[in-house]
């Protein structure tokens, strides 16, 4: 199995940035795809961004693309999400999980394991 651990989030306002991180432990890092998911109080999980086992295919949600990156490092055993120009609707928790296999999905479902989650808050 793996276990995730996410760190850096924070308060920022709005226009600013922060990069969150996501350590893994487990045997199955490498070869696994990863997501980042956000959850705002009294909304559903959604999708932020994902990325494939060695980092060569990302994919994002259109309320994230263009400011949002996603990379990883797999000899760190970590997964970071690069957050410029943010703006008050990207306040949220934001979740690291992992899934079983190398391929990019988008779906909460489809993730096997997850972290505890970092708050991120953008004030206007």
């Amino acid at each position: 199995q793996v276990q995730l651990v996410e760190s850096g989030g924070g308060l920022v306002q709005a226009g600013g940035s922060l990069r969150l991180s996501c350590a893994a432990s487990g045997r199955t890092f490498s070869s696994s795809a990863m997501g980042w998911f956000r959850q705002a109080p009294g909304k559903e999980r959604e999708f932020v961004a994902a990325i494939n086992w060695n980092g060569g295919s990302t994919y994002y949600a259109d309320s994230v693309k263009g400011r949002f990156t996603i990379s990883r490092d797999n000899d760190k055993n970590t997964v970071y999400l690069q957050m410029n120009i943010l703006k008050p609707e990207d306040t949220a928790v934001y979740y690291c999980a992992a899934r079983q296999s190398r391929v990019i999905v988008t779906t909460t479902t489809r993730y096997a394991f997850w972290g505890q989650g970092t708050q991120v808050t953008v004030s206007s």
